[in-house]
């Protein structure tokens, strides 16, 4: 669920403008995007990380969620960055 909900405030709020989520803005919905973007972030890590340290989950099972993780927040830069050239946009 996750995995779901960590791209929709980006989607939904932060519109055509991709380079203002990575500057400084005025934007009130370009701050609240950030910060649900933020703590979706962050509780997909913690949360794993809580789950663990209360003997719920094994490492295996952590290093597998944290690696598809980071594979997941890769390939999101990734398209958001693709979409910033115009040679290779897909939109």
């Amino acid at each position: 669920i996750t995995y779901v909900i960590l791209p929709v405030p980006l989607l939904f709020f932060a519109g055509s403008e991709r380079s203002s989520v990575f500057s400084e803005s005025d934007n009130t919905w370009v701050n609240a995007t950030k910060f649900i973007s933020g703590v979706s972030a962050v509780g997909s890590i913690a949360i794993p990380a809580i789950l663990k340290h209360a003997g719920v989950i094994s490492w295996g099972a952590l290093a597998m969620e944290l690696s598809s993780f980071f594979v997941f927040v890769s390939a999101i830069m990734f398209f958001i960055r693709m979409n910033d050239e115009d040679d290779y946009s897909i939109l």
